[in-house]
């Protein structure tokens, strides 16, 4: 199953040079898991409030091109792998007008609870869900 959130760049997503900061990539991929595990029916909110939360643990991002003021882009989010402890997202953010790529990246998630502490197994709502998500 794939993801697509849409977005446009603003003047507020660029640096001094005119492209898009390096950051604001993060932040859009942010933005693109969370409607994702929406769509899979994780509220992120209710796992909280049941001592669940899914930090990120590991990023590989290659940036390819820059964005620029006004381009139109959309993130493409999949889930690729799915282990005991883990759930890796791939993401990749491109021009919605001509294809051209900006950023790939894979985005390791872990669960965790309000401690800190790893749950040895990825707890039953979320696998399930996340197993959805690949389908």
């Amino acid at each position: 199953m794939k993801h697509i959130l849409e977005q446009t760049v603003y003047y507020a997503d660029t640096d001094s040079y005119g492209v898009v900061w390096h950051g604001t990539y993060l932040r859009w991929m942010e933005q693109a898991r969370v409607e994702f595990c929406r769509e899979l029916g994780i509220d992120l909110v209710s796992m909280k409030e049941n001592d669940v939360v899914i930090p990120v643990t590991n990023i590989n991002i290659r940036y390819k091109a820059s964005a620029k003021l006004d381009d139109k882009i959309a993130i493409e989010t999949t889930i690729t792998k799915i282990s005991p402890l883990t759930v890796t997202f791939n993401q990749i953010i491109k021009n919605r007008e001509n294809d051209k790529v900006y950023t790939i990246s894979d985005v390791e998630v872990v669960a965790v609870n309000s401690e800190g502490r790893i749950y040895r197994r990825m707890p039953e709502v979320l696998k399930t869900a996340c197993e959805k998500g690949m389908l």
